[in-house]
């Protein structure tokens, strides 16, 4: 079973986003054999690449940060996406963080990237925001060797 995991951004500029779904399914299209998704299911790069990999019959894992991660969605839209997607998942795997910390996002992100045989990243190129960010578990899973996509469009910036 291929095996492809994803971190990005939560915010995707609208100059970026029809690249970043082609290239998602790209990358989620183009295996042959089963499928399994690793995702935390954020606003943003998590949820359109869980989308995604359903649409393409993947297997999809929910890698969830801490306890009260459900209280940190601020957009009502997004948060009916996350329960949607955890709904439809085949395997759920929480972090021991009660609390959603810079620490849990960390510790689900590298999860991810332990699990993977491929990252993709929905990112800009640019250093993590803070710990546990995009740039963060992009450079962690390039250190363990894992090939890593990063979906952008070069000279778009992020809010």
């Amino acid at each position: 079973m291929k095996r492809i995991g994803v971190t990005g951004h939560r915010s995707i500029p609208d100059q970026v986003l029809g690249h970043v779904e082609e290239g998602l399914r790209a990358v989620l299209g183009g295996h042959e054999g089963p499928l399994e998704a690793f995702s935390s299911l954020a606003d943003g790069a998590d949820q359109l690449f869980a989308d995604i990999a359903l649409e393409y019959g993947a297997d999809l894992t929910v890698v969830i940060p801490s306890g009260d991660y459900e209280d940190t969605f601020e957009d009502p839209d997004a948060l009916a996406g996350y329960r949607r997607l955890r709904r439809r998942a085949a395997q759920e795997v929480r972090m021991a963080f009660a609390r959603s910390t810079d620490e849990a996002y960390y510790a689900a992100g590298t999860y991810i990237a332990d699990s993977c045989d491929r990252l993709v990243a929905v990112w800009d190129g640019l250093p993590a925001r803070g710990h546990g960010g995009t740039g963060e578990i992009v450079a962690y899973a390039r250190a363990l060797g894992k090939p890593v996509t990063v979906l952008w469009r070069e000279g778009v910036t992020r809010d």
